[in-house]
């Protein structure tokens, strides 16, 4: 019998994230710096609003782009932080998560052959969605050098005639970068004089330590040609939730809605209604647990430097991605080591690119305490290897 599954599926590579979390979930004691998800529970008046809607009964599909109750608290929610207005009724989608408007988003502008450039190291589906979706990834490596911060100049110079789209994903994933307002300025120049849309993933956008986000869609000239992705996972513990949106001019918007009518339905109503609480009354519980990230993360970044692994201080997310080329190790060897000597598992950073080869991640998103025993045995290890 033929092979029926389709050759572009055959040849995306696994994700080379879930290699190590399935071995680490075969061993006892081991402490998890891999797995990109908060660790506190979604807070209590989020919980709350949930519980309220299935007893009120709300348990039917939504309008395809969501209650209205949740787009219009979108909306105020980004006018409020970024100055940047989206029509509820026409500019806002409802999803499953960020990972269903990635998909969305690549889906309904790439037609075959269509090349997007995108920095790395980045988020693992990046690329194979853009696969999946018909078009061309194009790779503009980044270095610690510079901060992980991708440049125009380095954007322009791969720019083609079958360019469609430039995605970035900044509070970065997995470095922890933070784009500067200069550099996403450059980036907007290339898309104006290249005619390139931008689709942003700002998943993380509350998480940043010491600096300012910049919503890409409110720079100047810049709202008409960008999709802009985020959701509720990261900033308020509601990983298990499924929601996220897109934002975008009610033309492209309507394409994104066109497929998750078909594919989807409507995002979770349960979901919608926790996502409302958090959107009007959650901002406490925001920066309570990013303060406490904060403190994870001055934590991970001395230990990992005092323990001879050189790291870039991330101004975002919850990742450190320290250097690891002192051990001689490969990234792989060196996460594999780690977890079965040490009962430490870090993410290798080539899982994230060929770019992030020599890097491993680590997550700040578990308890300080086991962050100080995690760091204790990879010192053990560092003795060792170092």
């Amino acid at each position: 019998m033929r092979d029926f599954v389709a050759k572009r599926v055959r040849e995306i590579p696994p994700s080379g994230i879930r290699r190590f979390f399935d071995i680490a979930a075969t061993m006892d004691d081991v402490i998890s710096l891999g797995i990109g998800e908060p660790d506190f529970t979604t807070p209590a008046p989020i919980l709350r609003a949930g519980i309220r809607s299935l007893e009120e009964g709300h348990t039917h599909y939504t309008s395809n782009s969501g209650t209205i109750e949740f787009r219009r608290a979108l909306s105020d929610h980004l006018k409020r932080l970024y100055g940047v207005e989206y029509d509820p009724e026409t500019e806002l989608l409802a999803t499953v998560g960020v990972s269903e408007a990635l998909y969305l988003a690549l889906s309904a502008v790439l037609d075959p052959g269509d090349e997007v450039i995108m920095p790395q190291p980045s988020f693992v589906s990046y690329a194979p969605e853009i696969v999946l979706a018909g078009g061309k990834p194009v790779i503009v490596e980044t270095r610690v050098e510079d901060g992980f911060q991708v440049t125009g100049d380095a954007v322009e110079a791969v720019v083609t005639p079958r360019t469609k789209a430039i995605l970035i994903g900044y509070p970065n994933n997995p470095t922890g970068a933070v784009m500067s307002r200069e550099r996403l300025m450059e980036i907007a120049g290339v898309a104006r004089r290249h005619d390139l849309l931008v689709i942003s993933d700002e998943i993380y956008d509350r998480l940043v330590y010491g600096v300012e986000h910049i919503c890409f869609p409110s720079l100047p000239g810049m709202r008409e040609r960008t999709i802009l992705l985020g959701g509720m996972s990261k900033s308020y513990a509601m990983t298990g939730w499924r929601i996220g949106y897109a934002a975008a001019p009610a033309p492209i918007l309507a394409a994104l809605r066109k497929i998750h009518q078909y594919t989807i339905m409507s995002a979770p109503t349960t979901s919608q209604a926790a996502a409302v609480e958090a959107l009007l009354h959650g901002e406490e519980h925001v920066l309570a647990m990013r303060e406490e990230y904060d403190r994870r993360r001055k934590l991970i970044v001395a230990g990992l430097n005092e323990i001879g692994l050189p790291t870039f201080e991330p101004r975002g997310a919850f990742y450190a991605f320290p250097s690891i080329k002192v051990t001689g190790m490969d990234d792989e060897t060196f996460a594999e080591r780690l977890l079965q000597e040490e009962r430490v598992a870090v993410v290798p950073g080539s899982a994230f690119g060929k770019c992030g080869a020599g890097f491993v991640r680590c997550s700040y998103a578990t308890a300080y305490e086991k962050i100080e025993e995690a760091l204790e045995r990879m010192q053990r290890f560092m003795r060792r290897y170092g």
